[in-house]
């Protein structure tokens, strides 16, 4: 889960999975393992997902947090609030990949908020005003604190976001536009 969380960034999840898939065939998907490796292995592992120097270094950053921290087990027990603080002093681990990981890795009750989230909530008139990542999650972690809820609710933004609240939105086929009229001005 961390590893996709980090590959993830500004790419396609298609792209993603090839290289985590690279990456099983070379080894066990593990800090350790990810630290041992060369740096230009790990890019070339990694290239399928993009912007693979600075993921090379991100993933190899994340995990000598993790063993610093004493592994996934022990980083388990920290408090919510310590160990997003700790995945953000991660250097090229922001807020989303932070939440993210949280959130799928930890199971965490913290709200992912992403470009598809912030899209349909403005679009829809959930969310008025300018993107606001702390305010955004705050509202939907008021509304939602069940973390398969919340695994859920992000999965079904995000499809909903790809297949018809894209950035050219295919509006007449939403399924939500009788319950929310789109604010959707082209």
């Amino acid at each position: 889960m961390v590893v996709g969380a980090v590959l993830t960034q500004n790419t396609a999840w298609k792209n993603v999975e090839r290289a985590i898939d690279n990456l099983k065939r070379a080894g066990p998907l593990t800090p350790e393992f990810i630290v041992s490796l060369p740096h230009e292995k790990l890019r070339e592992l990694i290239r399928p997902a993009g912007f693979y120097n600075q993921k090379a270094e991100r993933l190899r950053a994340v995990s000598e947090m993790i063993l610093r921290y004493g592994g996934m087990e022990r980083l388990s027990t920290f408090t919510t609030r310590r160990l997003r603080d700790v995945l953000l002093s991660v250097k090229g681990i922001g807020k989303e990949t932070a939440d993210s990981i949280l959130l799928y890795a930890f199971g965490r009750p913290v709200f992912v908020v992403d470009k598809y989230t912030y899209r349909l909530f403005t679009r829809i008139g959930i969310w008025e005003g300018s993107f606001d990542y702390e305010g955004i999650r705050e509202m939907v972690e008021g509304e939602i604190r069940d973390v398969e809820e919340m695994k859920e609710f992000h999965a079904l933004i995000v499809e909903h976001s790809k297949r018809f609240c894209r950035k050219r939105p295919n509006c007449s086929l939403c399924p939500l536009r009788e319950a929310f009229p789109c604010t959707f001005s082209g």
